[in-house]
């Protein structure tokens, strides 16, 4: 029997804006439609934070396209935001390191699980400076050079 295709979804941007610390996998409350279009890869992630409400995290900016056969389903909402599932124990180290000044929390990937349950892994950590987006760039391109000279 074929196995079935995994749905794994980087945020590239993760990486070159942020150092992450911890990085946490995350439940998400999702729709019918929305599932049908992540499925199909109709999401953008790129500009994604999370926030705490009342001791809930949401993802917030999160585009999901509308899924177009979905019919009279529902409006559907392409940024709204979304609830993150997570133990009250880590809900509770995310938000008090959140609260220290320059750590965002940020999702790093939304990925499916062996039963087909999507999940957000979520990072917590500081921006990156200008001048260590640059020191990254420029140890890419040496080791890109070595590696061609191999």
């Amino acid at each position: 029997m074929a196995e079935k295709k995994r749905i794994n979804i980087p945020n590239k941007k993760a990486g070159f804006n942020y150092h992450t610390e911890e990085s946490y996998n995350a439940g998400m409350v999702l729709t019918g439609p929305e599932v049908k279009s992540i499925r199909a890869n109709n999401l953008n992630m790129g500009d994604a934070y999370c926030m705490f409400r009342e001791d809930e995290l949401f993802l917030v900016n999160m585009h999901i396209s509308e899924f177009k056969q979905a019919g009279g389903f529902a409006v559907q909402n392409p940024l709204r935001e979304r609830k993150l599932l997570l133990t009250k124990k880590e809900m509770g180290r995310l938000q008090h390191k959140a609260k220290n000044k320059g750590y965002s929390i940020f999702p790093i990937r939304l990925f499916e699980n062996e039963l087909g349950i999507f999940k957000m892994e979520i990072g917590i950590g500081q921006g990156k400076k200008q001048y260590d987006k640059r020191d990254d760039m420029k140890e890419r391109d040496v080791k890109r050079e070595l590696e061609r000279y191999k």
